[in-house]
C-alpha cells in the first residue's frame, strides 16, 4: 500500500484505487454504460469538427504504430463478414 509522508494518509493513487474499486461494486454495467452516454453527449457539445478529426489520427497513429498488416487484414475481414450479414438480414 502507497501511503504519503509516513502520517498514514492515503496517497492520491490509493485513493482513486479505492474509490474505483468501490465504486464497481456498488454500479452494474447499466450504470457505467449510463455514465459514457453522458460523457459522450457533453463530449460532443463542447467540441467540433476538428477536435474529433484531431483525435481519430492520433488514435489510428497510435493504432498502426502497434499493430501489423496482419491486424488490418483480420479487422477488415471482420468489417466485411459483418456488413454482408446486415445486408443478408435487411
Amino acid at each position: 500500500m502507497a501511503r504519503k509522508n509516513n502520517e498514514n494518509k492515503m496517497s492520491l493513487e490509493e485513493a482513486g484505487r479505492k474509490g474505483g474499486e468501490t465504486t464497481a461494486r456498488n454500479h452494474d454495467k447499466e450504470f457505467y454504460q449510463e455514465i459514457g452516454q453522458k460523457g459522450g453527449e457533453a463530449t460532443a457539445e463542447n467540441h467540433d469538427k476538428d477536435f474529433y478529426q484531431e483525435i481519430g489520427k492520433k488514435g489510428g497513429e497510435a493504432t498502426s504504430e502497434n499493430h501489423d498488416k496482419d491486424f488490418y487484414q483480420e479487422i477488415g475481414e471482420k468489417g466485411g463478414n459483418a456488413r454482408a450479414e446486415q445486408r443478408d438480414n435487411d
